[in-house]
């Protein structure tokens, strides 16, 4: 059952986007997302754009040169990802949805610092219900947003109807391993309610949903061992937080924090996992 709704959703990206950019470490970036000091990551910089980085390279063979191709960024945040594609990849137009008005604007002004404004454009709605004048594209992908998802099965048929037939979804969010107990269960809800996170699923459950929808499954890559985990401002908040959780009333504005440290708690100890997941639309469904 869903637990947080568009608007709530939408409501959480509000209170807290401003806060976001200007705190997160990404946030100069446009990076809402976390590092991944991956195989040959040097500088944070690189960290933050690991990611973004292995779109660029499983979208550039798609790049046939007669015809600009066409990237969509489904909770696209501020911009920052589908900018660093749009700059690394020339030939290419972009469009990115995001259900939050604030996230809308401030990413239609990173597009236009950027000088992308020609080919990149930041649309205000539920990804779910993409209008129907954004065309299909070669590359769809989803960076920490699909979690937020009311609905899995909307999400990928919306999917099904944006990836052109030879093209990829990508999906980069955390995922549900193997493992139950009461404190997993536990943690797990802490990060559900401070993040407001609809749809966890494992691996597989992906997998076999995505193939109902005529994707084939091509590879999935855990970055979890890459992450930056236990950083000192997350150890303070790991200290504050159960003192907190057990307050009689609630503050909205740490819901973040209080989430982050319950999801730090699962991906140390195996409950959740951070993974890259690639599927290619087959051509014929």
């Amino acid at each position: 059952m869903t637990r947080f709704g568009t608007d709530r959703v939408r409501r959480y990206y509000e209170r807290h986007t401003r806060t976001f950019v200007a705190f997160g470490e990404g946030g100069s970036l446009g990076a809402m997302h976390r590092s991944v000091a991956g195989p040959g990551v040097t500088t944070k910089a690189e960290a933050f754009r690991y990611v973004e980085d292995a779109i660029v390279a499983l979208a550039r063979p798609l790049l046939d040169g007669a015809a600009p191709a066409h990237v969509i960024d489904l909770g696209c945040g501020v911009g920052g990802s589908l900018c660093y594609i749009a700059e690394q990849l020339p030939s290419t137009t972009g469009t990115g949805i995001t259900v939050s008005p604030l996230q809308a604007t401030l990413g239609r002004e990173r597009v236009a610092t950027a000088g992308l404004s020609a080919r990149v454009s930041i649309i205000e709605g539920d990804y779910a219900d993409v209008p129907r004048e954004v065309a299909p594209a070669s590359v769809v992908f989803a960076i920490e947003s699909f979690v937020h998802a009311p609905d899995p099965v909307r999400f990928l048929t919306q999917c099904r109807r944006l990836v052109r037939p030879g093209g990829v979804l990508i999906i980069c969010d955390d995922f549900r391993r193997a493992r139950t107990c009461a404190p997993a269960a536990a943690a797990i809800e802490r990060f559900c309610r401070g993040w407001h996170i609809n749809t966890l699923l494992e691996p597989g459950e992906l997998q076999a949903m995505a193939r109902e929808f005529g994707f084939v499954h091509e590879s999935t890559t855990d970055l979890t061992p890459y992450l930056d985990l236990g950083r000192p401002r997350d150890r303070v908040v790991d200290l504050l937080a159960g003192p907190i959780e057990r307050l009689p009333w609630r503050f909205p504005r740490l819901d973040p924090w209080l989430g982050g440290s319950a999801l730090q708690t699962c991906l140390r100890r195996g409950w959740l996992g951070y993974d890259l997941a690639v599927f290619r639309r087959r051509s014929v469904t």
